[in-house]
C-alpha cells in the first residue's frame, strides 16, 4: 500500500503544508492602548445594531421577492383560476 514514491510523495505534502502554514503565522505584534480599547467595546453596539438591521432588511426583501414569486407558480394559481 505505502510505497516509496506515495511515501516521498506524502512527506513533500507534509512539509509543504507545514511551510506554508509557518509562513502565514507570522504577524505583526501591535499594542492596542486603553483608550483603543474603550473605544472599540463602545462601537460594538452600534456595529450589531447596524447589522441586524441590514439583515432584517434583506431577510424581508427577499422574503417578499420569494413569496411574490412562489404565488405565480402552480397551486395558487388554481385557487384563483388562472390555469
Amino acid at each position: 500500500m505505502w510505497n516509496v514514491k506515495s511515501t516521498m510523495l506524502f512527506v513533500a505534502s507534509l512539509v509543504a503544508v507545514i511551510l506554508i502554514s509557518v509562513s502565514m503565522a507570522n504577524a505583526e505584534e501591535k499594542t492596542i492602548t486603553p483608550k483603543e480599547f474603550a473605544t472599540a467595546v463602545s462601537e460594538v453596539p452600534s456595529k450589531v445594531g447596524n447589522w441586524f438591521s441590514g439583515e432584517v432588511e434583506k431577510t424581508k426583501d427577499y422574503q417578499a421577492k420569494s413569496w411574490a414569486d412562489m404565488k405565480s407558480k402552480w397551486p395558487f394559481t388554481m385557487f384563483k383560476g388562472n390555469q
